[in-house]
């Protein structure tokens, strides 16, 4: 039987690495949706120096080092084992910087640490029942704290639950729904347009906890 982890392994091996500039010709960026050099940047998360940043599928760190360099501590979660290495061998590992290998749903809940932002980027969000991830991620969000996250626009395509990796595929309402319901106080989205018309949108989701 073929696990999640093992899943996201292979996948990770097929993953072509990020280019070492983008058309601004900045080594460092992040980037919301599935085009390169498209949609909005990480100024939607406000002030980061001294926040304490979370990101749940972090891949190979590329978002994590683009706000370690604004001042934010970070912290990047991956279930591929070789995501941490190829993170850490391409931006290091400081105070400012660390990379975890672990199913996101456990690193919640053994966690002792609070967040001020945690984001998913194409992440752990879409791939975790949200009935179980956001109030994990709730518990976990300092007083004022925010989750952000996106996927493709498309709605869920009917994905067996007995595969390996499944997609929870929501629009913007069903998210706030649940938001909601997991105790957060607000909850917004949008949908990004493509670049071209033919192709998929981005949906953004963005959840604050009392303060």
């Amino acid at each position: 039987m073929i696990t999640p982890a093992l899943a996201w392994e292979r996948f990770a091996t097929k993953a072509k690495p990020r280019r070492t500039v983008n058309a601004a010709g900045a080594t460092t960026w992040l980037n919301w949706t599935q085009y390169p050099d498209h949609g909005p940047d990480e100024t939607i998360l406000g002030a980061l120096r001294r926040k304490r940043v979370l990101e749940l599928g972090s891949g190979s760190g590329c978002n994590l080092a683009h706000l370690a360099t604004l001042g934010a501590r970070c912290t990047g979660v991956d279930i591929a084992p070789s995501r941490e290495a190829a993170a850490e061998q391409r931006w290091g590992r400081g105070p400012e910087l660390e990379f975890v290998t672990q199913d996101v749903v456990d690193f919640l809940q053994e966690s002792a640490d609070d967040f001020d932002v945690v984001i998913s980027i194409f992440g752990a969000t879409w791939f975790t029942d949200p009935a179980v991830l956001l109030p994990l991620v709730r518990k976990r969000l300092a007083p004022g704290g925010m989750l952000v996250f996106s996927h493709n626009d498309e709605l869920d395509d009917g994905a067996q639950p007995d595969r390996a990796i499944r997609k929870w595929n929501f629009s913007g309402q069903q998210w706030a729904e649940m938001l909601f319901i997991a105790g957060f106080a607000t909850a917004s989205s949008e949908i990004i347009p493509p670049p071209k018309p033919d192709l998929p949108g981005t949906l953004l989701v963005r959840g604050t906890v009392p303060k």
